[in-house]
């Protein structure tokens, strides 16, 4: 296996098989993007006032979102990389609202385990340097994130 994945559910909600859906589509996209082996990131499911706090704390927006990455490989200013032999890549956190994925899956009309394999893997993707803060970059991402669960077999449809 590709990843060293930390599953967490503060919810107590989220089954055995979800959690192993997240993890199995994890390592498929890390497999399509060559990550290296040894690559560590944590995935915790949360509710919605949980992750409205963290989405007030650390990005100055009061209202619960779907979903969250924190990126360890990018630089702070003042912050140097550490780089060594045998140490594992430390990708970041993604942190999943449960509550807003039953809700989004729901208002999309597709299954609750399509939702929250998109959401995984767009927070996966972000601790990777995919970002939508313009229609090109937008562009990239979406598509990316689209052939992935397609071919993972979590269409739309799903």
């Amino acid at each position: 296996m590709i990843l060293e994945i930390d599953l967490m559910d503060e919810t107590n909600e989220v089954t055995e098989e979800a959690q192993q859906l997240v993890a199995s589509i994890l390592q498929f996209a890390a497999k399509k993007e060559k990550l290296e082996d040894n690559t560590e990131l944590s995935v915790t499911f949360v509710d919605n006032e949980r992750i409205r706090e963290i989405n007030k704390e650390y990005r100055h927006k009061d209202a619960a979102t779907d979903v969250i990455s924190f990126a360890l490989e990018e630089m702070g200013e003042g912050e140097m990389e550490i780089v060594g032999a045998g140490v594992p890549r430390m990708l970041g956190d993604i942190i999943i609202s449960i509550e807003r994925t039953k809700e989004q899956a729901e208002e999309y009309g597709h299954s609750f385990d399509r939702e929250l394999g998109f959401l995984a893997l767009h927070g996966f993707l972000h601790l990777l340097g995919f970002d939508h803060m313009n229609d090109e970059e937008e562009k990239v991402m979406f598509t990316k994130q689209k052939e992935i669960l397609e071919e993972y077999g979590l269409s739309r449809e799903g």
